[in-house]
C-alpha cells in the first residue's frame, strides 16, 4: 500500500523539501506567511526547547489498535476500514510551545494517531478537543501567536495586543468562546477530539464523499469543576491516563459526519449543521500509556497529510499549511535545535 503525502516524498529529504515549500495559502489581504515564519513566531513566544516540538510540546505516548466498520468501508477503500485490527501509536498533548504549561490551562488538548497499515502504509489523524479551529488562514494563526508573545517587562502577554487581535480576527471567536466556557477535561480519556478539517473518503468506484470526524470517548466527557480547576495541579493529565490504561482498555468511537453541498470545506473555524448524517466508522482502543521521553510517539512527526489510499485532504489552507510547518519543526528537533 502506498502512503500519499506531498510530492516531496518521505524521509529526511522530504523534510528539507517540505521546509522549503512556499506557504500554500494567503490571508484575505493577500499577505502570505511561510512555515518558517510561523515556527519562528512559536519560538519567539514560547522559547526554544532544544530537540522538542514547537507546538503541543507537552505530551504523553500511548498505544493500541483501531478496528473499522463495514459502513465506513462503503465510503472509503482505505485499509483503515478493513475490519481488521490496525496497530496505533498515539500521542496526547496540551497546546502551545511551553513544556511546563499547566494542565489546567484553558487551551486545546490534542490527540495524534499514527495507524500502521498492512504493507508498511501509514495513516495519520491529528485532532484537538474543540469542535473548531481558531484560525481560518495560516496568517491568522501566525497573528495569534505573535499577539500572545510575552511582554519582557511583565513576562505575560500584553492585554492590549490580545484585545486588538481578537477585535481584528473574528475567525478566532468561536474557538475562544468554546474554550472560555468549557473547563479542561479531568483526563485525556474523558475528552472528545475533533478532526476540525474537511476530508474526502474515496471508495473502490472512485466516488468521493466529503466528511468530518470526531472521536467520542466511551468513558464519557468529564470536565474539571471550577473548584477542581483551582486544586488539580499542573501535571495531572499524564498520570491520570497512565493509571486509567492500567485498569483496562480506553475506547473512543470514530464518528463520521457526511457533508452536503454548501457546507464549509475550506474553513476549519466553521462547524457543519448538527442535522448532518453521522455514522460510526470504527473504534480506537488504547491499552497502554507512558511518558513521551523515550516513548514510541516521541520521534513521530504527526503530519496530518500523511494519508493512505482511500482518504484525501480538502483544499483547506490551514490543513495544507500544517504539513510544511510540521516539517520545519521536525527538522529542527531532529537536528537537536
Amino acid at each position: 500500500m502506498t502512503t500519499k503525502i506531498h510530492p516531496c516524498g518521505q524521509g529526511a529529504l522530504a523534510l528539507l523539501c517540505l521546509a522549503a515549500l512556499p506557504a500554500p495559502a494567503a490571508d484575505s489581504a493577500g499577505a502570505a506567511v511561510t512555515a518558517p515564519q510561523v515556527v519562528g513566531a512559536l519560538e519567539a513566544t514560547f522559547g526554544v526547547h532544544a530537540g522538542q516540538r514547537r507546538n503541543h510540546v507537552k505530551g504523553t505516548c500511548a498505544s493500541g489498535e483501531f478496528v473499522g466498520t463495514r459502513e465506513a468501508a462503503r465510503y472509503s477503500r482505505s485499509a483503515l476500514f478493513s475490519g481488521k485490527p490496525v496497530p496505533v501509536v498515539a500521542r496526547f498533548s496540551v497546546a502551545g510551545g511551553n513544556p511546563k504549561v499547566p494542565d489546567t490551562a484553558k487551551n486545546p488538548r490534542g490527540m495524534a494517531l499514527e495507524f500502521r497499515l498492512p504493507g508498511g502504509g501509514l495513516q495519520h489523524i491529528t485532532m484537538i478537543n474543540t469542535p473548531m479551529f481558531g484560525a481560518a488562514t495560516p496568517q491568522s494563526f501566525y497573528d495569534q501567536i505573535v499577539a500572545a508573545k510575552p511582554d519582557p517587562a511583565t513576562g505575560k502577554p500584553d492585554p492590549e495586543k490580545l484585545k486588538a487581535f481578537q477585535a481584528s480576527h473574528p475567525d478566532n471567536r468561536a474557538q475562544a468562546q468554546f474554550l472560555a466556557s468549557h473547563n479542561p477535561p479531568v483526563s485525556y480519556a474523558n475528552s472528545a477530539y475533533f478532526g476540525i478539517h474537511t476530508f474526502k473518503f474515496i471508495d473502490k468506484h472512485q466516488r468521493t464523499t466529503l466528511v468530518r470526524w470526531q472521536f467520542v470517548p466511551q468513558d464519557g466527557e468529564k470536565r474539571l469543576s471550577d473548584e477542581q480547576l483551582k486544586t488539580a495541579g499542573s501535571d495531572f493529565l499524564e498520570p491520570a491516563l497512565i493509571e486509567r490504561a492500567k485498569h483496562g482498555p480506553i475506547r473512543w468511537e470514530m464518528v463520521v459526519t457526511i457533508g452536503k453541498p454548501g457546507d464549509p470545506q475550506d474553513n476549519p473555524t466553521l462547524s457543519w449543521p448538527e442535522a448532518r448524517r453521522k455514522f460510526t466508522a470504527g473504534t480506537l482502543t488504547i491499552t497502554a500509556a507512558a511518558p513521551q521521553q523515550g516513548g514510541a510517539c516521541e520521534a513521530i512527526n504527526y503530519d496530518p497529510l500523511v494519508m493512505a489510499d482511500g482518504i484525501a485532504p480538502s483544499d483547506d489552507p490551514v490543513l495544507q499549511f500544517r504539513s510544511p510547518a510540521y516539517a520545519v519543526s521536525f527538522a529542527k528537533r531532529r537536528a537537536g535545535e
